[in-house]
């Protein structure tokens, strides 16, 4: 081997070991991007769950102050009806007096500002909570997707050392792109893109 051939495969090795470099790098920029993606998306997750959780209780809770309310109301009527058949008035009074008890405890499972917990309120705070689901599930989707995209990107830039085909190493970048794109969409506005 000559001199020349040894300077220019040596020109050559140092050309490739510093293309090498620069695909590392951007294997450990997407690297880094898809860690942050997995983090978020787990986080997403973890709040949809708790959410999902806290609107299932909410709603229990709604139905059985629902079924006390029904029965409240239930035995009102049912004195109600039987009352007309008391002839003593003591008895009378304190028919009424129960009468009106449960009526007043029937519109306080109703409506219970003061504890937020009447049927009303209880409403309102599952349908908050299953928004608040919906919110991070669909945050979570976006995540999900970034993280396939960085996965994908990975690999063709690794590809790239391999196979010395540069342009595979341009095709990770848009997929990492695509990635930053979707954690951004699923970071500030989820409900931008419907996926699923």
């Amino acid at each position: 081997m000559s001199a020349h051939e040894s300077m220019e495969q040596a020109e050559q090795t140092k050309e490739i070991s510093g293309e090498n470099k620069r695909i590392a790098l951007l294997i450990a920029i997407i690297a880094l991007c898809l860690a942050l993606s997995e983090t978020l998306g787990k986080g997403a997750q973890t709040e949809s769950i708790s959410k999902n959780v806290e609107a299932a209780n909410l709603w229990a809770f709604f139905q059985a102050k629902t079924i006390r309310r029904t029965t409240v109301l239930t035995a009102a009527e049912a004195m109600k009806i039987s009352s007309g058949l008391i002839t003593d008035e003591a008895q009378k009074t304190a028919a009424a007096k129960q009468i009106d008890d449960w009526t007043k405890t029937a519109a306080r499972y109703r409506s219970e500002p003061e504890t937020n917990e009447g049927t009303e309120q209880l409403a309102e705070r599952a349908k908050h909570a299953e928004e608040e689901r919906d919110l991070f599930m669909a945050r979570y989707h976006h995540y999900e997707i970034a993280s396939a995209a960085f996965q994908i990107a990975i690999v063709l830039a690794s590809a790239t050392i391999i196979t010395g085909m540069v342009w595979l190493s341009g095709l990770a970048g848009l997929l990492a792109l695509a990635g930053i794109a979707f954690t951004a969409i699923g970071l500030f506005a989820p409900h931008a893109v419907h996926l699923l």
